[in-house]
């Protein structure tokens, strides 16, 4: 049995990726939404209460944390489901393995590999860092299994490129709240659903976080103008909304508001090096072109 908390794209993927398999899955959202597949159970709950989530993951041999609460949310609603995750796999048995993203790095000067330190200091990026560090305590005390997977922004949903792609599809002057010219690794949720099951199938994936393989790094002009050749629309025109102009809409914008503690990611090179991934598992990037048609 493979317990998915989260019905959001990640989960999705991994539900739909195990289930092609033939392996046994239970989603669990608050609405009890999921893909519809025989082999996926989908099960509304709340993963704060941990009574239920123990309920729900006694058989379970594989937990994967796929949950997605808001951003703006993160500080108030991470750590309750966090908590409930680590009881659940720690009374259950179940390998936990999460799915997380590079912001615990907080700026960094070079390439991210599996050496780089987990540094960020902003209480939102540190938490993250700190999820995985409570996680690796209780696998290092032998009490729990645990793996973490990270991704840079998705190309098929939830991210900064997904704001671009509906102007570039529909042929529309594109404003970028983020600079345009500045390298920055993308990844494909297809891939971090591949990387996720194998880090929580494979005994060396545990105890470790692993870097989920990635095409190379893009501008977010050069990425927006394949996009428009793939899908075949028009030539983009682009161009970025200034810094002083994007604080002033925070003011009344609540996702521009965010925008502001992650900036860091989009103003320098921000890629990610996943050799290590590729070769330890054998997964490689999916092809670019195709997680741009779904996009």
């Amino acid at each position: 049995m493979h317990v998915i908390l989260g019905a959001g794209a990640v989960g999705t993927a991994v539900a739909t990726q195990l289930a092609a398999r033939g392996e046994q899955v239970r989603v669990l959202s608050r609405r009890g939404s999921g893909p519809e597949h025989p082999a996926v159970e989908r099960v509304a709950a709340d993963a704060t209460d941990t009574a239920r989530l123990h309920a729900l993951t006694a058989d379970a041999t594989v937990l994967y944390n796929c949950a997605n609460p808001e951003y703006h949310r993160w500080l108030t609603d991470w750590p309750p489901i966090a908590a409930a995750l680590l009881t659940a796999a720690e009374r259950s048995g179940a390998v936990l393995a999460t799915t997380s993203n590079l912001y615990g790095y907080g700026p960094v000067t070079g390439p991210i590999t599996p050496e780089t330190p987990l540094a960020a200091t902003h209480p939102k990026l540190h938490l993250r860092a700190q999820m995985w560090r409570d996680a690796l305590a209780l696998h290092g005390a032998g009490r729990i299994r645990a793996t973490e997977v990270r991704g840079s922004d998705y190309l098929e949903a939830n991210s900064i490129f997904t704001y671009l792609a509906a102007p570039a599809r529909a042929g529309k002057r594109i404003q970028s709240p983020v600079p345009l010219d500045v390298p920055h690794s993308w990844t494909s949720i297809t891939d971090v659903a591949r990387t996720l099951i194998a880090a929580a199938g494979d005994e060396r994936g545990w105890g470790r976080a692993w870097l989920v393989p990635s095409n190379p790094p893009m501008t977010v002009r050069e990425l927006t103008n394949r996009f428009a050749k793939v899908v075949d629309a028009p030539e983009p025109s682009l161009s970025a909304v200034p810094y002083p102009l994007l604080w002033t809409m925070g003011l009344f914008d609540r996702m521009a508001r965010e925008l502001r503690t992650t900036l860091y990611q989009f103003e320098k090179p921000f890629v990610l090096d996943a050799i290590l991934t590729e070769r330890t598992f054998g997964v490689t990037p999916s092809d670019l072109d195709g997680a741009l048609r779904v996009a």
